[in-house]
């Protein structure tokens, strides 16, 4: 199982919010691409990169510092935040991205997450991120009436890289990662998930190991590096297997 350090960017700073609000955010550091090489030099394998911004505005906002923190690294890079057009995939990947990660489009236009997903096969995933089991879309802020497990089955045959699961009440709140309906997702799809949100401690990741077998392949995690709660060096030695 991979650990992905996560760099939520607000303002071109690099923050995290807590269960998504834009208004309970903490500042982490205001050179998002040093921390970027921070977790690559803790032995980061790939790394999560979010436009907060862009996913509350529906465009990108922070495309310059997302450039310079892809051309900076020798690990590859996913985004997800404001991505809502075939053009805005094609230009992230140009810049050098490894995969673009659709949310809001993929309950309000399934169409186009297909079209990217046949027409740049491997590099798109889906952001499903979801309060009680219920998807939200546009940074969190619109609550919608799609199931959480509804939405990632549309997706099954199209050539989607990966979900991303989030569970926006456990989102940068350290409480650990909702297991039950994490799983429940794995089991009910062939596409691989990575698990995303209140991971806090070495326990949780060991807590999600299990999930392998489900088809859980990786887990993102953010605050819990940043408040010193987690390392990545010791959570990836455990996912890997070196330490029991």
């Amino acid at each position: 199982m991979l650990i992905i350090p996560a760099i939520d960017l607000k303002d071109g700073n690099c923050v995290r919010l807590k269960q998504g609000r834009m208004e309970d955010d903490t500042l982490f550091s205001n050179n998002p691409v040093a921390m970027a090489l921070n977790w690559q030099a803790q032995g980061a394998r790939f790394l999560h990169i979010v436009d907060l911004n862009g996913a509350f505005a529906g465009t990108p906002i922070n495309r310059e510092i997302i450039k310079k923190i892809v051309s900076a690294l020798s690990i590859p890079c996913q985004l997800g935040g404001g991505i809502r057009d075939l053009d805005t995939v094609k230009a992230y990947l140009d810049l050098g991205l490894e995969r673009v990660i659709l949310g809001t489009v993929a309950v309000e236009n399934p169409k186009l997450v297909e079209e990217a997903a046949t027409t740049f096969p491997g590099q798109v995933c889906v952001g499903i991120d979801a309060r009680k089991g219920m998807v939200a879309t546009r940074g969190w802020a619109d609550e919608t009436e799609v199931k959480a497990l509804d939405l990632a089955r549309k997706f099954e045959n199209c050539g989607v890289a990966a979900i991303i699961y989030t569970d926006i009440l456990r989102d940068g709140m350290q409480t650990g990662v909702n297991l039950e309906e994490t799983r429940a997702l794995a089991e009910a799809i062939s596409i691989p998930v990575i698990a995303s949100g209140g991971i806090a401690t070495i326990d949780d990741i060991k807590a999600l190991l299990p999930l392998e077998k489900s088809g859980v392949n990786a887990a993102i995690t953010g605050r819990a590096l940043y408040s010193g709660s987690l390392k990545l060096d010791a959570a990836q030695e455990i996912a890997d297997g070196g330490a029991q």
